[in-house]
């Protein structure tokens, strides 16, 4: 690791550089970044989605808001499933959803949460051609978890992949951040974990992680430069790194050792 992080130093700032190696900052090294999904790799949800859910299931704002919410840890822990989590939104609502509809809810609530994030995604790009590990963490039930990895091929870059529904917990269960760093072959204590949610932030940092709560690209680099972590916001920038490897067998959704 230290080889594959010299020479992701070699063109960058040189006061970023410097940063990597001060004295001050030796317990922050870092060996792995872990990256929440939802708002993070992902952009916000699309609006266009969110209406075409509340056309399919013919509810208006404030009752679809309240039911898809309301069911979402049990989804995202695997309790409930992509046909139980609708029918729960629907009992809940106080109405029916045949099967066309059903398909269809799921179908919008897979674009719902895939439009990018584009600066992190090609970050955690730049981190995986440095040889940085990388891994996602996402709280994320079954149907969105498979219609997801099947249409973002980049993500078999990631060494590994934690889908909360196929783990059966949800962050922020400590035990979900511990069994990921396992995966990961990676103590906490050199992850940096990024999210959006400042609960799951405060939770792996109980675990040990080095974290970062996510809110705009702006603010993140912000961060992470006064923090000294400039070096690893610049790593992969000279275009060289690691060869392209083999599809991870981490990123499936339905890897359960997570």
């Amino acid at each position: 690791m230290a080889n594959s992080l010299s020479s992701s130093l070699e063109n960058i700032h040189p006061e970023t550089a410097r940063d990597a190696w001060r004295p001050e900052n030796a317990a922050r090294h870092i060996d792995a970044v872990l990256f929440d999904y939802g708002q993070v790799l992902s952009g916000p949800p699309d609006p266009a989605a969110w209406a075409r859910l509340r056309a399919v299931s013919g509810l208006d704002e404030a009752r679809l808001h309240e039911a898809y919410w309301k069911f979402r840890h049990d989804y995202d822990s695997g309790e409930l499933n992509g046909k139980t989590y609708w029918e729960a939104v629907a009992a809940e609502a106080g109405v029916r959803f045949d099967e066309a509809q059903m398909s269809a809810l799921r179908a919008a609530d897979i674009d719902l949460w895939s439009q990018l994030n584009p600066p992190m995604v090609e970050w955690a790009g730049r981190l995986q051609r440095a040889g940085v590990k990388t891994g996602v963490l996402s709280n994320i039930g079954d149907a969105i978890g498979k219609g997801v990895v099947a249409r973002l091929p980049w993500l078999a870059g990631f060494d590994h992949c934690g889908w909360s529904h196929a783990m059966r917990m949800a962050k922020p269960d400590p035990a979900i951040y511990l069994k990921t760093a396992e995966a990961l072959r990676t103590a906490p204590d050199r992850i940096l974990f990024i999210d959006d949610r400042e609960v799951n932030v405060d939770a792996a940092a109980k675990v040990g992680m080095q974290t970062v709560h996510y809110t705009d690209q702006a603010a993140f680099e912000r961060e992470m430069r006064e923090r000294g972590l400039g070096w690893l916001l610049d790593a992969g920038q000279d275009g060289k790194g690691r060869a392209a490897g083999a599809a991870k067998a981490g990123c499936g959704a339905e890897q359960g050792a997570k």
